[in-house]
């Protein structure tokens, strides 16, 4: 299949590739996370939901072109969460989406992956602008994207929430 932009992507201290087999198991410990699934999913997966939302993700490019990547660390070789384009059918946008597992979190990884997949949408789908679709009690996204120069454009309800639609820059940030 010949996809709208490359299937991997490389940071300094990251590799953005497609999803492998075992990958669940490392992305388990965001899904199963509580804390980490508090704004996005709203629960804890099992092992099961898990395993089905990685093959959503994989499927997400067979759909659209783009997806998610997993986000592996180049240090360890581990997976440590997921960023990339996320398109669902009740999204409004096509977004920048990014779910890290807890241990990761305050070290610059979401930040340097979504950097890395704005230069990519700048470089490929020019013509896409992305959002980033945050609940609005979600502060460590809303600042992240802050971070990465995404702009405040709406509030929607969704899902019975309040969720902020903040829209990242046509040309990438330096």
């Amino acid at each position: 299949m010949n996809y709208l932009v490359p299937e991997f992507l490389d940071t300094e201290r990251l590799t953005l590739r497609p999803f492998r087999d075992n990958d669940w198991h490392a992305l388990h410990a965001y899904y199963s996370s509580p804390e980490a699934t508090r704004f996005t999913v709203g629960r804890a997966f099992t092992e099961g939901e898990t395993w089905r939302t990685m093959c959503s993700m994989v499927g997400h490019w067979q759909i659209r072109g783009y997806g998610p990547y997993a986000l592996e660390e180049k240090a360890t070789g581990l997976v440590i969460g997921t960023a990339g384009f996320w398109y669902p059918n009740d999204w409004p946008e096509p977004e920048i989406k990014w779910a890290l597992a807890p241990e990761y979190w305050g070290k610059g990884y979401a930040s340097e992956a979504a950097r890395a997949i704005q230069t990519t949408a700048h470089e490929h789908m020019p013509d896409m602008r992305l959002i980033s679709f945050i609940h609005a009690d979600n502060q460590p996204s809303i600042q992240l994207a802050q971070a990465v120069g995404a702009v405040l454009e709406q509030e929607v309800e969704f899902r019975g929430a309040l969720w902020h639609l903040y829209r990242h820059p046509a040309a990438p940030q330096s």
